[in-house]
């Protein structure tokens, strides 16, 4: 795709005038680095960095039926959000039981919700959404994609307090939250503290002619510029998926360790895909590799098993360890500490089949 089709955060301008080496991400322009990122990456472990996701789209899901309407959709059961704020990770999934996306849902009230999905997939989802949307009746379920919010991911043990540094009047408001929950503030603010890095902090949205003023008060504070490949080391290093490598519209979630966020609980929910992946499961493991020796290990790479073939859904070098590590759907029956071979440049390397995740607060959890 051409730079000119590219879709633009608010932040684009911001971003092109520190210096940062820009990519297609999805369809957009994004920052993949503004240096070394390395540096980024340490930066979120040790201190405080931040990124631009405002290429994530916002949806609200509001009215009498989106109650009824989530528990249907979503592969999670929206039922167990009763506290205002709180959000819950899932998958929604075909009648297949493939992943279309995995989003994060928030409670505001019994008719009034927010998604946040991927940006890659933000079209298809608000397709796939108006289209179920059609069986409530008319007036009772709205869904609205909130292009007018832009969204600031800042991460690491230092975070929350640069963006108290920053907004002190937010303190008191949010200090006490708990992972996984939120604040309604003022007007279109919403702060949460999820993330994508392993790391705690704060997932910030506000009204996108905000967010450029917002940006360069955290940067005055000396919060770290963090791109997309930062942020690919450090999700990959805490063991959590990227949709369209680790799983897609053919991926069951079990297929990609993502069980958990599959309720089955109530037998009278029949929330779509619920069928196909009681009826018709598909299995394998899904685990980390450490490479055991040089060399860096990427998506595709094939795996050699005592069980039979695997592969590599997502690799990097790790900063945080020092060594290549992935994530690899492999057979049934392979389990953590096996040793495996994984294919780079046509020889055969030799790996240790490890528990996710490989960091948790910054410590190696191998």
């Amino acid at each position: 795709m051409a730079p000119e089709t590219l879709k633009h955060t608010p932040l684009h301008d911001t971003h092109i005038s520190t210096g940062a080496k820009m990519v297609d991400f999805g369809g957009w322009d994004m920052p993949v680095s503004y240096g070394s990122q390395i540096e980024e990456h340490h930066a979120v472990r040790n201190k405080a960095g931040m990124f631009d996701v405002s290429h994530m789209l916002n949806v609200d899901v509001t009215g009498p039926a989106s109650f009824a309407f989530l528990r249907r959709v979503l592969a999670n059961d929206v039922a167990r959000l009763t506290e205002p704020g709180k959000a819950l990770y899932s998958c929604m999934l075909n009648p297949d039981g493939g992943v279309i996306d995995d989003l994060i849902v928030y409670y505001f009230a019994p008719d009034n919700w927010r998604l946040v999905v991927n940006a890659g997939r933000a079209d298809a989802d608000i397709a796939w959404l108006q289209a179920q949307a059609k069986q409530e009746g008319a007036g009772k379920l709205a869904i609205t994609p909130r292009h007018d919010l832009a969204m600031i991911a800042v991460q690491g043990p230092l975070a929350r307090e640069k963006v108290w540094n920053v907004r002190s009047d937010w303190k008191p408001l949010t200090e006490s939250l708990k992972p996984f929950s939120s604040k309604q503030l003022e007007q279109d603010v919403l702060v949460a503290r999820t993330g994508y890095t392993g790391e705690d902090g704060f997932e910030i949205v506000m009204p996108a002619t905000q967010i450029v003023a917002f940006w360069n008060e955290l940067l005055a504070q000396g919060v770290h510029l963090c791109g997309l490949g930062a942020r690919d080391t450090l999700r990959l290093e805490a063991g959590m998926n990227l949709y369209g490598q680790d799983m897609d519209e053919t991926i069951q979630p079990a297929q990609a360790a993502l069980s958990w966020t599959v309720s089955l609980k109530d037998e009278s929910r029949g929330f779509i895909g619920r069928s196909a992946i009681t009826n018709n499961p598909k299995h394998n493991a899904f685990l980390g590799l450490k490479l055991n020796g040089r060399g860096v290990m990427r998506a595709h790479m094939p795996v050699k098993t005592a069980l039979g073939p695997g592969e590599i859904t997502s690799g990097t070098m790790s900063p945080t360890l020092g060594f290549s590590i992935a994530f690899a759907r492999l057979p049934e029956g392979v389990q953590a500490g096996d040793g495996v071979e994984v294919e780079l440049r046509g020889k055969w390397l030799p790996a240790t089949v490890c528990a996710l995740p490989f960091v948790r607060n910054g410590k190696s959890q191998l």
